[in-house]
This record gives C-alpha cells, sequence and structure tokens, in this order.
C-alpha cells in the first residue's frame, strides 16, 4: 500500500478527527486508490498513532462509502460507485440549496465581496489546470454560504456526504466543462446580490446536481 510521506507526521496527541481527515483526504486525492487494501501496520506508521484512532476513522469511513470492511478479511478502498456517487450528490445539492436559502438574507457587502473573489480564483485555478486550488476555491465559495446559513446541522451533513462526491469532483475539475461553474457562481451571486433567496437556492442545487451531466460542482 503506498502510504503519502512523510512518515510519522502526527503525535499521539493527534484528534481522531485528524487522524480521519488525513485518510479520507488520501482517498479522495487519489493517493489510497480504489481496490487498495489498508493495512493497519501501514497506516500506524504513516500516521504515527495507535490502532484505535485508526479503527474509529475506518468505521467512519465505511460509513461514509469511502472504504469496504469485510470481516476476518481486507479492507479496501471502495471503488468510484455511480449509485453512491448519486446518493451523495442528491444530498449535497439539497443541503447547499438549504444553506443558500438561509443564508441570502443574511448576506451583506463584505459576503458579496468574499463570493467573487473566490469565483475568480476558481476560474484562474481552472485556467491552470490546478485542481488543488480549483476545489479549494469552490470550497471558499460555498463556504460563504454554509457559514451564514445559521444552521449547525448543514455543515454535520455535508461533511458525511461530501467525501464520495469528491473524488467525481477532482475529475471533473480538470476537464474544460468545468468552466461551467464560473458562469453558475457568477449568477448564484448575482441572485443573492438582488436578495432573491429562493432562485440563488435553486440556482446553487442545480450547480451541484450538473456534476452528473458533465460539468461540476
Amino acid at each position: 500500500m503506498p502510504t503519502p510521506l512523510p512518515q510519522g507526521i502526527h503525535k499521539r496527541s493527534l484528534l481522531r478527527e485528524d487522524v480521519y481527515h488525513s485518510i479520507r483526504d488520501a482517498i479522495v486525492n487519489g493517493t489510497l486508490a480504489p481496490g487498495e487494501r489498508l493495512k493497519d501496520p501501514e497506516l500506524e506508521a504513516w500516521l504515527g498513532v495507535s490502532r484505535t484512532p485508526i479503527r474509529e476513522a475506518l468505521l467512519r469511513l465505511e460509513r461514509a462509502g469511502l472504504i469496504i470492511a469485510t470481516p476476518g478479511r481486507a479492507t479496501t478502498v471502495a471503488p468510484l460507485d455511480p449509485g453512491s456517487t448519486v446518493n451523495a450528490q442528491q444530498v449535497v445539492a439539497a443541503m447547499h440549496e438549504l444553506a443558500t436559502r438561509l443564508a441570502v438574507p443574511a448576506l451583506g457587502a463584505p459576503d458579496l465581496a468574499a463570493l467573487t473573489a473566490a469565483n475568480t480564483r476558481f476560474s484562474a485555478a481552472l485556467d491552470d489546470d490546478d485542481v488543488d486550488a480549483a476545489l479549494a476555491a469552490d470550497d471558499d465559495f460555498h463556504s460563504v454560504f454554509i457559514g451564514r446559513c445559521g444552521n449547525a446541522m448543514i455543515p454535520e451533513v455535508l461533511d458525511s456526504a461530501l467525501p464520495v462526491l469528491r473524488r467525481v469532483e477532482r475529475q471533473r475539475f480538470s476537464l474544460h466543462s468545468a468552466r461551467h461553474s464560473v458562469t453558475a457562481h457568477a449568477e448564484i451571486i448575482r441572485l443573492a446580490g438582488m436578495g432573491d433567496a429562493d432562485a440563488a437556492a435553486l440556482a446553487s442545487r442545480e450547480n451541484w446536481l450538473s456534476l452528473g451531466s458533465g460539468t461540476d460542482g
């Protein structure tokens, strides 16, 4: 199993959440590929923690649909599954629709400026074929609405559903069709600036659902 370098990057005091995020991100970014066998000793050497937080993280990843654990046999990275992707996409789209609808009435000029700046960075990252920067800018864009929505459960649900979709996003953001989201984001900003919460929410929902049609979120 190839593991990211350097090894032992985490200390004993590492929070369980950090162990989960480290393994999750390695799966999402393709370092741990679909079908890759996850071995406890190698994960322990990489993360520098004991087996207990690793097993807890693997249980969470199994519930999130990112790994397959067969009792008494191997634990492997789950393949890209169209059904699981669609399920996650529907949940993510619904959560962003709700977040946008709740957030728009609370948005101020600094928020709209942050949305515009994030979309500008997103566009530039796509032009540079920088998938990591595009994903970060896209997250910054949508996090404005998440941060202003006032519903703490929305980010919790997204944290569970988004990782499955993120693997598909990485593929889409390497394609020219991802330019579609720059325009979609601009329309969301325009509607939010007008105070039209319902229209902005629907535009956000369609932006995420477009992932399955060859574009992206």
